[in-house]
């Protein structure tokens, strides 16, 4: 992997005028304001659903139209946690940002997913830092698609996402100093170890059965559909040759992916942005509005992307419409 630094700040230079000039500052002053009981809502209103779906497979497991939208739902929540981490990956979960506070729930958040707190962050500002780069963006040089296969594309779909992702992290983390390696390998132990304790747990108190609906499916089965769909959304349909077109604009959804995505889905945004809460991202949206019509960028659906990338097998990274 090669490195390029701050390729993306350099190539956003071509546009960032006109991007600010879009929103006007007493309005991106506003979006840029942390509140943190906004940011605990949200994980409480997590913890919530959680609970609520537990409770339903634990009541009503033996009823298929209950347990199942359950599983699925505890999935999708174990996939929230990743967005949760990655707010405090950008420091806007809290406000005192160098609180202890912060960095055990960035620890938290890592364990659901089975991720390590400490490469994620790494990956991720990595990520943010070479935007546009074939090499140095280790999400676009190691985890993404490489042949462009549709069953092979399926894959990412299923539990081969583990391997997959953890083969493409364990490449990463190879041109880490040894100190931050030794870190990496630690929590994802420990992730590991977690997550053969549950369901091990609850098969010898509760059965197979709740172990497989609880834990085993949620995890290993949508999961892997939640981030795959999720990922689509990001940086697949593009145009390469537009610095500020380095992402995917997806049409808002309140009352389903928004929810569902914690508004993740607001990617592009979010890189135009990064110390916007994933709360304001959808004020942030309707405020760039002006700035993609100007583009004459048109929105995205999942349902559009899907098609795309399966029945028309796009090339990732590429302009896709």
């Amino acid at each position: 992997m090669v490195p390029v630094s701050k390729h993306w700040d350099q190539a956003a230079a071509s546009f960032r005028g006109d991007l600010t000039a879009a929103v006007a500052p007493a309005v991106l002053k506003r979006l840029h304001r942390i509140q943190p009981w906004r940011h605990l809502a949200v994980v409480l209103r997590q913890l919530v659903l959680l609970a609520l779906a537990v409770y339903v497979i634990l009541r009503f497991g033996h009823l298929w139209y209950a347990w199942i939208p359950a599983s699925i739902a505890i999935g999708f929540i174990v996939f929230s946690f990743t967005v949760l981490l990655h707010e405090v990956v950008h420091n806007v979960a809290l406000s005192d940002r160098r609180s202890r506070w912060s960095t055990l729930l960035g620890h938290l958040y890592a364990l659901p997913s089975g991720l390590s707190k400490t490469q994620f962050t790494r990956w991720h500002l990595d990520h943010h830092d070479n935007l546009g780069t074939a090499d140095g963006d280790p999400k676009r040089h190691f985890l993404t698609p490489k042949i462009v296969r549709r069953w092979y594309k399926a894959l990412y779909f299923t539990p081969a996402l583990f391997p997959i992702y953890f083969r493409a992290a364990r490449r990463a983390t190879a041109g880490y100093e040894p100190a931050l390696q030794k870190a990496i390998a630690r929590e994802r132990t420990m992730a590991i170890a977690l997550h053969l304790a549950i369901p091990a747990v609850l098969w010898l108190t509760l059965g197979w059965q709740l172990a497989l609906k609880l834990h085993i499916l949620p995890v290993f089965v949508v999961f892997p559909v939640a981030f795959a769909i999720n990922r689509l959304g990001q940086h697949y349909d593009i145009d390469p040759d537009d610095p500020a077109k380095w992402g995917t604009v997806i049409r808002p959804s309140p009352f389903f992916w928004d929810r569902i995505f914690l508004w993740s889905n607001y990617h592009i945004e979010h890189h135009y942005f990064p110390k916007v809460p994933f709360y304001n991202l959808p004020a942030l949206h309707r405020a760039l509005q002006g700035f993609f019509q100007e583009r004459n960028w048109t929105a995205r659906t999942y349902g559009g992307l899907l098609f795309d990338w399966f029945v028309k097998n796009r090339v990732p990274h590429t302009r896709w419409h």
